[in-house]
């Protein structure tokens, strides 16, 4: 299985950090949206998408990336953020299905977060993700990787 991973990681590279924890148990080569063409979105059978969440929502270079996409069918991917507070995962994963890509499952992870006025006390969730955080990124991966060798 051939799996590509598309984030955008700014604040604190916490979601860069969980991307390559995935990326390590699926194989899968990590990628600013910058660094990959449409074209080459066909040649993977599985794409991460994932960033940091910024006013509620995913980053917006990851969802102009997306929108950007011609429409049409694309194949398997999943979802994952960081943030500071829970995740509303529906506005991406119905944007992704709209350009064509069936999103097969979602992680989210608990990551320091310092907008303001979270900055004024050093932030929340503070050394996160942690070790445990990651574990539980490359246990979704696995799970992710077993369950799409059963499907194909």
């Amino acid at each position: 299985m051939k799996v590509l991973i598309v984030c955008v990681s700014v604040s604190h590279g916490n979601t860069r950090k969980v991307a390559e924890a995935m990326g390590a148990v699926l194989g899968a080569r990590v990628v600013e949206p910058e660094e990959v063409t449409t074209a080459e979105l066909g040649e993977y059978d599985l794409v991460g998408f994932g960033s940091g969440i910024f006013s509620m929502a995913f980053h917006p270079r990851l969802r102009e990336f997306v929108r950007a996409l011609p429409e049409g069918r694309r194949g398997r991917a999943f979802l994952f953020a960081t943030s500071g507070f829970p995740v509303l995962m529906g506005p991406m994963t119905r944007l992704l299905g709209r350009r064509g890509f069936e999103v097969v499952d979602t992680f989210s992870v608990r990551a320091l977060d310092t907008v303001a006025p979270l900055k004024l006390v050093g932030g929340i969730n503070k050394g996160r993700p942690d070790a445990g955080d990651l574990d539980a990124a490359r246990a979704f991966a696995a799970t992710l990787r077993a369950r799409m060798a059963v499907t194909d």
